[in-house]
Parts: structure tokens; C-alpha cells; sequence
């Protein structure tokens, strides 16, 4: 499956560009999902933080009986880890990694480039991240879970063994229920990575303590005082 050139929603900075967060929307949403959190999150204008927001192939998913839909991989069935659309992951992780790419040849270190999302667009983040042979800033994975996770010992990168991990679930998520949630997190946890981990009495959603919490983990990987 060929990989797509994704088109992108940008927020940038006051000046230059030091920074970037490539941030994935979930199942059904688009590239302007996120786009109003930017101003909520207070990052001060010295990080030099580009937000980069993609918009995902639209495809048929089979759980929504076929419909078309923004999606960076078909859902097969309800129990997600289970069964699952692995040449759409990797053919979405290819044109994520084109998008780091795009921002190193735009000027800003690979160690200064984030990755995250929501739902399968959190999922797209961890598989990625992961996955990548040059060391990241970090990954940002918000109510979702790790994809293909019995090829990660073996495909994970040692440039990112210390990557940091903003993991964050609700507690009554009916979409992705906790235990999807908790289980990736143990693996990793199993694996050497270090998970900062966050639970909020909510469903499949972003909160406002999520957003506070989400802000002060990115002052602390970019280290903006």
C-alpha cells in the first residue's frame, strides 16, 4: 500500500520555528481537531513550538459498516489489539515519517520534533516514535493504545530507547477501554521505557487537567524555563 503525501493544518509560532509537534486526530476527525486546544496549552512564544496537524487518507472502515472516513488504518473488529489493519499502520507510519522529514528539512532538529495524537491517531504516534531511527523529543499518546505491539521488541529503534512517554486515558472510555490503555503501558513499561503516565475520571475525550497536564509535559521536554 502506497503511502499518501498528507496534507497539513500548521499553527506557527511568533518567530522562528524551534521546535514541532506532528499531532494526529482520531477515527473520523480531521486535521482541525486539535487546532483549538493551541491557545489553551499558554506555550510561551521562546519554545519556537510549530503545531503541525494532519489530516489522515479517507478509506473504508469496516467496523463503521465500510463507510468512508479520515482514518490512518481500518478497524477490523471491536476488540482493537486483536485484529488489526497492519499495512495501513505501516503505510501511515511511512507518511508520518515523511512529515518529520518535512520539519528537519524546514530547519528543526529531529530531538526537537514531537509526536502525538488521539485515539488511533495516539496509536500512529507510539508505533511511530518508536519505530524511528533518529532520537525524538517525544511522544505524546492520548486515549490510545500501542498498535502491533508483538513486532516492537524487534522493530523498535535504540535511538529512542529513553524517548519520553505522555500516556493519558480516561477512565470511562467506552472506545478504547482502559485495559487496552493499561496493558500497552505495562509492555512498554516491560521494554525500558519510562511512561508518564495520566488517568481522568472521563470518557473518550480530552480534559481540562489533561490540557494543563499536557502543557507542562511539553515545557519540560523542549526545557522552556
Amino acid at each position: 500500500m502506497q503511502s499518501p503525501e498528507l496534507e497539513t493544518v500548521e499553527i506557527h509560532p511568533p518567530g522562528p520555528a524551534r521546535a514541532a509537534i506532528i499531532w494526529m486526530h482520531g477515527l473520523g476527525a480531521d486535521a482541525h481537531d486539535f487546532e483549538p486546544i493551541v491557545p489553551y496549552l499558554h506555550i510561551p512564544a521562546k519554545a519556537g513550538l510549530r503545531f503541525v496537524f494532519p489530516n489522515a487518507p479517507v478509506r473504508p472502515v469496516t467496523i463503521n459498516s465500510g463507510m468512508r472516513m479520515r482514518a490512518w488504518y481500518d478497524i477490523l473488529a471491536m476488540d482493537i489489539p486483536q485484529r488489526q489493519d497492519k499495512a495501513g499502520i505501516y503505510a501511515s507510519a511511512k507518511a508520518i515519517q515523511a512529515l518529520i522529514q518535512r520539519e528537519r528539512n524546514r530547519g528543526i532538529p529531529s530531538e526537537r520534533l514531537i509526536v502525538a495524537g488521539f485515539s488511533q491517531g495516539g496509536a500512529m504516534a507510539l508505533h511511530t516514535g518508536l519505530r524511528y531511527p533518529e532520537s525524538l523529543g517525544g511522544i505524546m499518546a492520548l486515549s490510545a493504545y500501542l498498535p502491533v505491539a508483538e513486532t516492537l521488541a524487534k522493530e523498535a529503534q535504540p535511538s529512542n530507547a529513553a524517548i519520553p512517554i505522555f500516556m493519558a486515558h480516561g477512565q470511562q472510555d467506552p472506545i478504547i477501554p482502559l485495559h487496552h490503555a493499561t496493558a500497552s503501558r505495562d509492555y512498554l513499561a516491560s521494554l525500558g521505557y519510562k511512561i508518564d503516565w495520566h488517568l481522568y475520571p472521563m470518557a473518550h475525550e480530552v480534559g481540562p487537567q489533561e490540557i494543563q497536564d499536557i502543557r507542562a509535559w511539553l515545557l519540560r521536554v523542549l526545557e522552556v524555563a
